[in-house]
């Protein structure tokens, strides 16, 4: 039997949590823009007062995307042939992925570099002219040691990532397809009951103690090691996970007992960069919240998938609008959101009124931007979107490429 004979299923609560994820995402990156960690612009009032809500979804919001496209890669697959299902896969991956990068890179970022170095260095130039330094990857944007590499991905850091693990996917396919296959029966045998909710938090906190220290993130892919090992961990337990029903029972089973531990750990870790913000910890302290930091990168997304599996939302016209707009609204809003603060920075409001703004602001430019590209063919592909023909002939109930396909 081949896996076209395999029926056809939609996992509605996994498309959920991936709108909802990215939804985190928008606010996350406003949220950048008043706490006083490094990004690209600052806003006059930026302070650590937020920093505690931003540590809510920090440590854990981008590989529960890593995790739930590993599932859309899973089903994907078991809707094609045994013999070119490796090669379909990487096929669409890229279409969907590569090109909006490339239009992304070249189109989309350089006004959140621009703003940047504006703010940064106080460049002079115009735009046009930085456009112009963009192109030929001009290295003299400096505050000191730290030079602005361009051109850039920026926040589409998350799509070449996605990519190169899409392909490596479609590599063990095609070279390594015993063992996959074993690995994933493995999986499914092992990882029920307690062992689903311990053992991968446990494989975070070691991965987090033995890495974070020696490769800090970059997001520049070549010597991003740790990330890496923490995503590449979460999109291959998406892909042997995805259809292991025992597993998401625990975590249905589970949803409170994660959600009051993934809490838990969030406190602590509040309270210890609280109290530890100008003075060395010890150093048993410090490895200890290490770990804890990358077992809540398992407690919160576990608690959001079980009670996402458990709401078992039924298919929705909001669903089916909502699953083709994230991925432009992706693509568009940290560029918006730089804008729209560069825009507000003259009215000098008070924090508490133009943060609610800014947030109004770049929702409304992610929606009517989705607006236009969806009515737009030769947009669709520059935004991941598929061509209306595509689109129109799969049914909502069957089109499985929706579900995190763009995550």
């Amino acid at each position: 039997m081949t896996t076209s004979a395999v029926p056809p299923i939609r996992r509605v609560d996994l498309d959920w949590v991936r709108i909802l994820a990215f939804a985190l995402l928008i606010l996350y990156h406003s949220g950048m823009y008043y706490v006083d960690w490094d990004w690209h612009v600052k806003s006059p009032h930026a302070s650590a007062a937020l920093q505690p809500w931003m540590m809510l979804t920090s440590p854990w919001r981008l590989g529960l995307l890593f995790f739930v496209s590993g599932c859309a890669a899973a089903f994907f697959l078991r809707r094609r042939e045994a013999g070119t299902r490796a090669r379909a896969f990487l096929r669409e991956r890229t279409q969907r992925l590569l090109i909006p990068l490339a239009f992304g890179i070249w189109f989309i970022v350089p006004p959140q570099s621009f703003f940047e170095v504006v703010e940064k260095i106080s460049y002079p130039g115009s735009y046009l002219e930085f456009l112009h330094a963009y192109a030929s990857g001009y290295g003299g944007f400096c505050r000191g040691a730290d030079c602005l590499r361009i051109p850039t991905w920026n926040h589409l850091w998350f799509v070449a990532y996605l990519w190169v693990y899409a392909l490596l996917l479609a590599l063990a396919l095609r070279v390594l397809p015993r063992p996959l296959s074993a690995l994933r029966a493995f999986a499914e045998r092992t990882l029920h009951g307690w062992r689903a909710l311990v053992l991968p938090a446990l494989a975070l906190g070691a991965i987090r103690l033995a890495l974070v220290a020696r490769f800090p993130a970059t997001h520049a892919l070549v010597d991003d090691f740790y990330n890496h090992a923490q995503y590449v961990f979460l999109f291959g337990l998406g892909v042997v996970l995805a259809q292991a029903d025992a597993f998401w029972e625990t975590l249905r089973r589970a949803r409170w007992g994660l959600l009051v531990a993934a809490v838990l750990a969030w406190a602590a870790l509040v309270t210890y960069f609280a109290r530890f913000v100008d003075v060395d910890p010890p150093e048993a302290l410090r490895l200890a919240m290490r770990a804890l930091y990358g077992i809540d990168q398992w407690l919160a997304p576990a608690a959001a998938l079980a009670f996402a599996r458990q709401w078992n939302p039924r298919e929705s016209a909001a669903r089916r609008y909502f699953t083709e707009a994230v991925f432009p609204f992706y693509i568009v809003h940290q560029t918006a959101i730089v804008l729209f603060a560069e825009a507000l920075k003259p009215l000098a409001l008070r924090a508490g009124v133009e943060a609610p703004i800014l947030v109004a602001c770049t929702v409304a430019a992610c929606f009517a931007s989705f607006e236009i590209v969806r009515r737009v063919a030769w947009l669709r592909p520059l935004f991941g979107l598929l061509p209306r023909e595509a689109q129109g002939s799969a049914s909502p109930a069957t089109d499985l490429r929706g579900v995190a396909g763009n995550a």
